[in-house]
């Protein structure tokens, strides 16, 4: 079918899923006005709303047939806008007003988690043939959260872990893409999930502290990382 055999319900159908791949960027921007005011948890329970309406746009969009129904519009220019603004301008906000890392280290730090994540953006092959991410994809909310929220790490140690993931934007090792990487699909399906929860439970607790809710985030972190470590060898 052409774009003009489509009947009016189908095309608005198709502008709805549009309309709410959209809605990521008022989330996005209601955690910038979070951690403007200091509320680095209000700020990273919108960015994992912003998160949930990019896993579930793609469904959607697959459903409704937006690529067919609208040929003049492009479902993956308006992801790209938001996702760069979720997994990378807030995030980096979110670490510099942390105050994770001192003086003027703290946002030379946040320049470099901007300058690496836009250079990968411009990376071709960001995900491989077999549904693999090629290097440290551009996480850093993930980062952001395991910082601010998990670990409590010195000064050094947070530029340590942020500089060797820059550097890992950039090298050729296999990261399980959760919802479409075929190996080992049932385990990571199901840490993911239980990461998922886990992460949401102890930022709902925040500030007290819940020793095994740390540990579940954690062994599911530590899980992808020896994934990886197999996947790329």
């Amino acid at each position: 079918m052409t774009a003009e055999q489509f009947t009016k319900g189908q095309k608005a159908a198709a502008w709805g899923v549009h309309l709410f791949t959209a809605t990521g960027i008022l989330t996005i921007f209601m955690a910038i006005l979070a951690v403007a005011d200091n509320d680095l948890r209000a700020a990273m329970f919108w960015l994992l709303a912003a998160q949930v309406i990019d896993g579930v746009d793609g469904t959607l969009a697959r459903r409704f047939r937006v690529t067919e129904v609208l040929p003049n519009m492009k479902g993956k220019n308006i992801d790209f806008v938001i996702d760069f603004a979720g997994y990378a301008i807030v995030p980096a906000y979110m670490i510099y007003t942390a105050e994770l890392i001192t003086g003027q280290w703290n946002l030379g730090i946040a320049f470099l988690i901007l300058l690496t994540s836009a250079i990968y953006y411009g990376k071709e092959g960001m995900v491989s043939d077999d549904n693999y991410f090629v290097g440290f994809p551009v996480m850093w909310n993930l980062v952001a959260y395991c910082l601010i929220f998990v670990y409590d790490l010195t000064h050094w140690w947070n530029i340590l872990v942020i500089i060797a993931l820059s550097i890992l934007h950039f090298v050729p090792i296999k990261i399980a893409y959760p919802s479409r990487t075929k190996e080992w699909r049932i385990p990571t399906l199901t840490a993911t999930v239980i990461g998922i929860a886990g992460g949401i439970a102890l930022l709902y607790y925040h500030p007290q502290p819940i020793a095994w809710l740390r540990w579940i985030v954690m062994a599911v972190l530590g899980y992808f990382t020896v994934f990886a470590v197999k996947a790329s060898l």
